[in-house]
């Protein structure tokens, strides 16, 4: 499966996170950002993840199937009814 996510957005969030740092911590900033992006690409890498396009797909996939369900399970009383009805 490929990356389903922006790395600028790693980078962003990694700047972010070295930004919150105290001043104390300013020499190791740029480490800092290094370290933070690497360790929430391997963390993300690790989960089964899937793109926005791949989730839309399936979600009208499933959206179809309950159309398909509703149809066969008020056919199937239609039919339950008639055999109620005339047996």
């Amino acid at each position: 499966m490929t990356n389903p996510f922006d790395p600028k957005a790693f980078e962003d969030l990694a700047r972010r996170m070295a930004d919150a740092m105290p001043p104390q911590f300013a020499a190791l900033r740029a480490d800092m950002e290094a370290n933070f992006k690497s360790v929430l690409q391997a963390g993300l890498a690790k989960l089964d993840l899937v793109t926005r396009q791949e989730f839309d797909v399936q979600a009208g996939v499933l959206a179809r199937t309950r159309e398909k369900l509703e149809a066969l399970e008020a056919r199937l009383a239609s039919m339950e009814a008639q055999k109620s009805a005339g047996g």
